[in-house]
């Protein structure tokens, strides 16, 4: 039995708590371990006694507390108080890149030719978890994922468990100081980890697995609903920027604010540097290129920062980007295997890709038994066959693909030239629909549409979308329910969707349920442009959805028409009626397009004469970009379109006008440097009341 009075043991634990953290941060940040391992363990069953004979002196930031944790049954829902928002990423993976950067920079600044250099804080890219660490009054209260960049997920008791990260910065009693930064696993770390998951499958383990690559290893451990598991992975972390800040006042350059987060004993990657101009960038990604694969952990590439923050002010940003930082990526890495097979995969869209089955090979990063053929032609020019050796590539880091074929290594029984379509026989290895491709076109695609299982929960999606049925509640995660339950396997199926259905559905409450219900029966009043384009007609957009709808006013008649009437619809080409009348050939798409009428979907149908009122933008293409003072996108574009003018997504040689509002884009600058005419909405109504002029 302890005799120290509670004054003695509170100033002992105190000690302890200080001791325990200079030793971790020394072992895990520093790589510096200062006294052995048994002597650190000494101290921490030291301080485990006192706290378990006074519980009143165990506090939330004690070493001791990163093992605690219950076993979740979700994670919480945490929204950012400043969002977590994603940079620019320069695909030039060249010096080229850096140079072209360095340039926009220069030019939004408005610097002379002759200006001195800007400086930048040049840092790696780490190919992990971003995630956001709240310290108030200098404590970790709450860790949480990314997420959207709105919101996120509270992960706290398992960042918790990473020994990097301090539960107290030091010398910070800020009220709140969000840092932000990377978890991560490395190389060696991912390597263990897996060979330790071999040996326990080899023991009979149930539901253990090896990991495909540090980051997803990094990931799923961060998720982990029981913070007992994510303590066994061995992660790491790295912070280098910040959210929400409040009562400290923020170093002037990004280098000395990534200085304070090292001073607080926070990891901060040692791999950095404050460089000048172009030059200075350049020569940063040579080294760190030249040094990838000798570090210690994965990276996507570098980041380049505008280092003085005034300057990151002035700058703004653009499309919720920064315009002062930019990730420059790496060329992909590559790899020689054999491949042994060529699988067809049905994409969301019903695009046939053809995808190598590889002999595994470690590739970028990550052990790669698939790889992306592109399509038939890609694949026959580059001449790949099953049996040969191929170069494969991890393009962009991300996704692999094969590059070519090493000739030399060619065996003498190897396969046949490519052929798509005599492969599958010319129908869907799905749903047994033909295959098609328009003219001109490199991707086969399966016409099976709305039959397709693979294109199912597109479809649903597309269907539901604000601009074709506009289904309040249906979103991406409630389909994959719907779908992957089998409560879903038509789009008319959506309209016989009950109360008891939905509500058996994990987090589906009676309120949610009767606002989807709600949502679909409201949907049932439509316009026939809007259902036409619900059904996700290949080739069939909104606006040519418009058309057909305006010239044919009865879906029966468009059922019917033949190509050469469709044709007759403007802007209608010979690619697009064939899309039409292959969709409608299809029994079963007819069918479900009468099924959706049976379940009680109408619209106003007319006798699709031509609409005689004056059309002042007839002829005329507009593009509308940035935020109007007054009208919605919707709504001018409807006004656009009411006067018999055309809205395009992008600025070309047809554009007539463009509509900027306020934070107008590439858009713009694209119309400013083209030389189209640029007008706000204000000059659009005005031009609308003076007959297009």
């Amino acid at each position: 039995m302890s005799t120290r009075t509670p004054s003695d043991a509170a100033a002992r634990a105190a000690d302890l708590r200080d001791q325990l953290r200079e030793h971790a941060h020394r072992y895990y940040v520093l790589d510096e371990p200062s006294i052995p391992d048994a002597e650190y363990d000494r101290l921490f069953q030291a301080l485990q006694a006192i706290e378990a004979e006074h519980p009143e002196l165990l506090t939330p930031d004690s070493p001791t507390q990163r093992v605690i944790g219950q076993v979740l049954d979700g994670f919480t829902p945490v929204r950012h108080t400043v969002p977590m928002l994603s940079i620019r990423t320069e695909t030039d993976t060249e010096a080229t890149g850096a140079l072209a950067f360095d340039a926009r920079v220069r030019k939004e600044l408005g610097l002379a030719p002759d200006a001195p250099p800007v400086e930048y804080a040049a840092e790696l890219k780490f190919d992990g978890l971003a995630i956001n660490l709240r310290y108030e009054q200098g404590v970790l209260v709450q860790a949480a994922t990314r997420g959207d960049g709105e919101k996120g997920e509270d992960v706290t008791q398992n960042i918790r468990t990473i020994a990097q990260i301090p539960l107290r910065l030091k010398g910070s009693v800020a009220p709140v100081i969000e840092v932000r930064g990377e978890v991560y696993m490395r190389r060696d770390d991912f390597d263990a980890l897996n060979e330790r998951q071999r040996e326990l499958i080899a023991h009979g383990a149930k539901n253990e697995k090896t990991f495909v690559n540090p980051r997803n290893a990094a990931a799923g451990a961060v998720r982990q609903l029981d913070p007992a598991i994510a303590r066994k992975r061995p992660l790491s972390f790295f912070a280098y920027g910040l959210g929400d800040v409040q009562g400290w006042d923020i170093p002037p350059t990004h280098s000395g604010l990534l200085d304070a987060l090292q001073a607080f004993g926070l990891p901060v990657d040692r791999q950095r540097e404050v460089v000048a101009g172009a030059e200075g960038l350049v020569a940063f990604h040579k080294r760190i290129g030249e040094a990838r694969d000798a570090l210690p952990f994965d990276i996507d590439g570098v980041v380049y920062k505008v280092n003085d923050r005034v300057l990151q002010q002035k700058l703004g940003f653009v499309s919720r980007e920064p315009r002062w930082a930019v990730a420059h990526k790496y060329p992909a890495q590559e790899q020689m295997t054999i491949l042994r097979d060529i699988d067809i995969q049905v994409g969301r869209t019903g695009k046939l890709t053809p995808v190598a089955k590889l002999e595994p090979v470690f590739v970028g990063g990550t052990t790669v038994s698939n790889a992306t053929l592109h399509n038939e032609d890609e694949t026959r020019r580059k001449d790949v066959r099953v049996g040969d050796t191929v170069i494969v590539r991890r393009a962009g880091d991300v996704i692999p693909e094969v590059v070519g074929v090493v000739l030399d290594r060619r065996p003498a029984d190897v396969g046949e030239p490519f052929d798509l379509y005599k492969k599958l026989e010319g129908k869907c290895p799905v749903c047994g629909s033909g295959i098609a491709r328009d003219e001109g076109e490199a991707n086969w695609r399966c016409s099976g549409g709305l039959f397709c299982a693979a294109q199912r929960k597109h479809a649903i999606l597309h269907f539901a979308s604000r601009r074709a049925m506009d289904v309040e509640g249906l979103g991406d995660k409630l389909v994959e329910q719907l779908v992957d339950g089998g409560l879903i396997r038509t789009l008319p199926e959506l309209y016989k969707l009950g109360i008891a259905k939905l509500t058996a559905l994990e987090r589906m409450g009676d309120k949610s349920a009767l606002n989807l219900l709600d949502g679909l029966e409201r949907s049932k009043q439509t316009t026939l442009a809007r259902f036409l384009f619900a059904l996700g007609i290949r080739n069939v957009g909104e606006t040519t959805a418009k058309d057909l709808a305006r010239h044919f006013g009865q879906l029966d008649r468009l059922l019917d028409a033949t190509v050469e009437q469709l044709l007759e619809v403007p802007d209608v080409g010979p690619i697009v009626a064939e899309s039409i009348r292959t969709f409608f050939d299809q029994p079963h798409n007819r069918e479900v397009v009468e099924q959706l009428r049976a379940a009680g979907i109408t619209w106003e149908e007319s006798d699709g004469t031509a609409d005689l009122s004056p059309k002042p933008f007839a002829g005329k293409t507009f593009v509308l970009t940035g935020t109007l003072p007054e009208w919605s996108r919707d709504e001018a574009q409807a006004a656009i379109e009411a006067a018999g003018g055309k809205v395009s997504g992008s600025v070309s040689k047809k554009t007539h006008f463009v509509v900027a509002g306020e934070e107008a884009g590439s858009k713009l600058q694209k119309a400013l440097d083209n030389g189209v005419p640029v007008i706000d909405e204000a000059g659009l109504r005005e031009m609308l009341k003076a007959g297009g002029r």
